[in-house]
């Protein structure tokens, strides 16, 4: 009998679709009901935009990680900084995974962002910045091949079968 996935305790790991560089897009990830992520500005080393396009209402919000509300978002068209998401998402997770999840319908040989309905719905950044951060903190562990304590609750791969 299979088991369903979605009842497993382990999740699997899904390769990205198409290789990404991270230098413009960090973090991109499926989640909380929205696509979210950690986009660097073009202008400042030092910014960067925590930004996100809501599953169903399309709703879009992008500010500094200390709440600045980007100066590109206005009215309903993605920021610069929501189309590097959205593309990134793309090269993630597969351009037809991204549109079932936010709930685009596109019409064959459209992009995604003209099958948004959107409109400016202001999202907290400081969550979505503070998943990015304990994901980085992960890249700063020296490597082993023993259980990192904090992730003790997740079974080793061999208990799933």
């Amino acid at each position: 009998m299979a088991v369903d996935v979605e009842r497993r305790s382990v999740a699997p790991i899904i390769p990205p679709v198409k290789p990404r560089k991270l230098a413009k897009v960090p973090f991109v990830e499926l989640a909380d009901g929205r696509l979210q992520g950690v986009v660097s500005s073009g202008s400042d080393v030092e910014r960067v935009y925590v930004s996100s396009i809501g599953a169903g209402s399309h709703g879009l919000s992008c500010s500094t990680n200390n709440n600045r509300p980007c100066g590109g978002l206005r009215g309903s068209y993605p920021c610069k900084h929501l189309q590097a998401l959205l593309d990134e998402a793309v090269l993630q997770y597969g351009a037809d995974r991204v549109a079932r999840y936010l709930r685009i319908d596109v019409e064959e040989g459209r992009s995604l962002t003209a099958g948004l309905r959107a409109h400016h719905e202001p999202s907290p950044a400081a969550t979505v910045f503070s998943s990015f951060l304990r994901h980085l903190a992960y890249l700063e562990l020296p490597d082993t091949t023993a259980p990192v304590p904090e992730l003790h609750w997740f079974p080793s791969v061999g208990a799933a079968h």
